[in-house]
């Protein structure tokens, strides 16, 4: 194991806890920037070690829920101190998480999958569960609130948050025993022919030790990028202000900065021709980021000051709609060409413009 994959977690770690809180100068802010980037590369390593060790699809599952976990804590502790300000942030973090990953990491691992071996190819029995499960919760959890009228504006009320929470929960725990136990090869990369590539088809994997060290070494990197995230991001916010940009932006970017890992991940895996492997990066991190991060706001509004607004507004459930439909045509085929990548990064790039000019 590469040493300065070791070293670079346990600083970051180091580095979080003595600047937490604290108003930092510029020098510390562009160690806190390059450390960032350090314990992302760190993160990505330990994951495919951890991945490699484990076998598909559970070495995607580890990365997706870890992120998750984190960036859930880092919600619910954001919404606690902002009280009004953050009323929105749930909604905005996870319409981000899957807009990135649905859009953003899924044309990326698409477009270097398909350039580089001519199609991408996957299983689109999977993919295409997944993808239905994700159109779901987002279509429960974000859009409904907004044309429901037990309570004003766009919030549930009690007994309607409570049923999303554990609609989210109840489809995440059925994706998960579809994903691990009962349809393992739906999840598992192909090869050109469509046959499933399993373990034998890789090389020797890890010995467990060094998998267990991998997997703490990943959870400090993880803890690293999203709390170093959060601290860079007053000096985020001051440059968004100063290019007089949409305060939204400072969400946005701060989601690319936690997801950076899946974000790699996906694209080494579809450079490597498992491009199943990317997908269930992609869509397994959007599925987590809701199906956890509901449950967990909805619990946590009991006692956080303020509304919670999930429901989104019409120009986002626009391309939410036209996501979930573009992505069904990519999936149905099990193969795609550098165009069905290139869709997909346009609607990402829409969503970053309408970001900075709403």
């Amino acid at each position: 194991m590469a040493q300065w994959t070791t070293a670079v977690p346990v600083a970051a770690v180091v580095l979080l806890v003595l600047t937490w809180g604290r108003d930092l100068p510029g020098a510390v802010v562009a160690l806190m920037t390059l450390v960032l980037a350090g314990a992302v590369l760190a993160a990505v390593h330990h994951a495919e070690v951890v991945a490699h060790r484990v076998g598909e699809p559970f070495g995607s599952l580890v990365l997706a829920v870890a992120v998750t976990i984190i960036e859930v804590a880092l919600i619910v502790t954001l919404m606690a101190d902002g009280g009004d300000k953050s009323s929105t942030l749930a909604r905005d973090t996870v319409f981000a998480a899957v807009m990135i990953t649905c859009n953003g990491v899924v044309g990326l691992s698409l477009l270097a999958a398909s350039l580089r071996h001519r199609t991408a190819v996957f299983n689109p029995e999977g993919t295409g569960a997944a993808l239905a499960t994700v159109a779901t919760l987002a279509t429960l959890s974000l859009v409904l609130p907004t044309f429901t009228t037990s309570k004003p504006g766009p919030e549930f009320s009690t007994v309607q948050l409570t049923f999303a929470a554990l609609s989210s929960l109840v489809l995440y725990g059925l994706f998960i025993a579809t994903l691990t136990v009962r349809h393992r090869d739906y999840f598992l990369p192909v090869t050109r022919q469509g046959r499933a590539i399993t373990a034998e088809d890789h090389a020797d994997a890890p010995s467990a030790r060094t998998a267990l060290i991998s997997l703490g070494l990943l959870g400090l990197a993880l803890i690293g990028v999203v709390g170093l995230a959060k601290g860079v991001s007053p000096t985020i916010e001051e440059g968004v202000d100063a290019a007089g940009l949409h305060h939204a932006v400072v969400g946005v970017i701060i989601a690319l900065l936690v997801l950076l890992p899946e974000t790699i991940a996906a694209l080494r895996s579809a450079r490597r021709d498992r491009v199943q492997t990317s997908l269930n990066l992609a869509l397994g991190s959007s599925m987590a980021s809701i199906g956890l991060t509901i449950p967990a706001v909805a619990l946590a509004s009991v006692w956080l000051p303020g509304p919670l607004v999930l429901g989104l507004g019409p120009v986002h459930m626009v391309l939410l709609a036209l996501t979930v439909v573009v992505a069904s045509l990519t999936v149905v085929p099990g193969r795609a060409t550098p165009l069905q990548g290139g869709v997909h990064l346009v609607l990402f790039a829409a969503y970053l413009e309408l970001a900075i000019n709403p």
